[in-house]
């Protein structure tokens, strides 16, 4: 995303909600049904990873416990970011649900390492493999649920404007890959070449690194306030307002779907006061209407510039 790019997918679809409370509720209850799962397949890749020593399996339910534990981070950092604004936090707690997806991308920070050092340790030596049919049910069902996990919460963060239920997901995708990854390492296992198994853990490793990546980007962007909306989107609801000469010094910052922004507006220098005044709230309502996720908007009043 370049600079002062929007981010059409969340804003352009997600409504306003009736208020922060059912909207932290919607979230929740996708973050437990998403949880459930994932410990599930979690559970079950890394049951049967120990027992039979394949590091593909293993790898690949540290990965899916990572998912798990990014859940429960989540859980709790929407029931922290929905508390009102008070005196302290004038903008709202917004930002801790940021703040919850940054705590995702340390547990795949934690779950990186332990991978590799797992894949290490067997390519300098271990237990053969034997992969039995067995592994491919499991591998084909997990896959399933994981396809499921992904498109249920993507479309859950387009529909409440979640950037928490986005980078879930984000990272959820990843697990598809990883485990197409494992099911090719498998295959060649049963060929032969027993090498796949910890080489596809090293894979697994580079999926998980590159959807930290991703993640971490995503907060740091709303954590540095980085522009949300396009600025000539703006500058065009502003100039359809009457009398409106100009604008300029825009700034957003926020998330996709909770976005603060502040501007200059000209008008004649000649115009009363009060009939200014009132121009700007008409201006600042077809703001509002035009994009949902906008939380507030500060217009400071001005006569256009002085021409050189």
């Amino acid at each position: 995303m370049v600079a002062r790019q929007s981010r059409p997918d969340l804003l352009a679809t997600a409504p306003r909600p009736q208020s922060a409370a059912a909207r932290a509720g919607d979230v929740s209850r996708v973050l437990a049904v998403v949880l459930a799962l994932n410990l599930s397949v979690a559970m079950a890749k890394i049951l049967y990873g120990l027992f039979s020593g394949a590091v593909s399996i293993l790898s690949d339910g540290f990965h899916s416990l990572a998912d798990a534990s990014g859940n429960i981070v989540a859980l709790v950092g929407v029931r922290l970011s929905h508390q009102p604004a008070d005196d302290a936090h004038p903008y709202g707690h917004r930002k801790f649900e940021t703040l919850a997806s940054g705590a995702i991308f340390v547990f795949l920070l934690l779950v990186l390492v332990q991978v590799v050092r797992t894949a290490i340790m067997r390519l300098h030596g271990g237990t053969p493999l034997t992969v039995g049919a067995d592994a491919f049910v499991l591998m084909i069902a997990t896959l399933g649920v994981n396809i499921f996990v992904e498109r249920y919460e993507a479309a859950a963060a387009r529909r409440l404007g979640s950037e928490l239920l986005l980078a879930d997901a984000m990272h959820t995708r990843s697990d598809v890959q990883t485990s197409l990854t494992v099911l090719v390492a498998l295959a060649g296992v049963r060929l032969g070449w027993p090498m796949l198994d910890p080489l596809a853990g090293l894979v697994v490793a580079g999926f998980i690194g590159h959807a930290g990546y991703q993640v971490a980007k995503e907060a740091s962007r709303i954590l540095a306030d980085h522009a949300v909306i396009d600025e000539a989107h703006i500058r065009a609801v502003v100039m359809d307002v009457p009398e409106v000469v100009g604008c300029h010094e825009i700034r957003t910052r926020g998330s996709a779907d909770h976005v603060f922004l502040d501007l200059h507006v000209w008008f004649p220098k000649d115009m009363r006061l009060d009939d200014a005044h009132r121009l700007s709230h008409l201006a600042k309502d077809r703001l509002m209407a035009h994009f949902p996720a906008l939380r507030d908007v500060i217009i400071h009043i001005e006569p256009p510039p002085l021409k050189k």
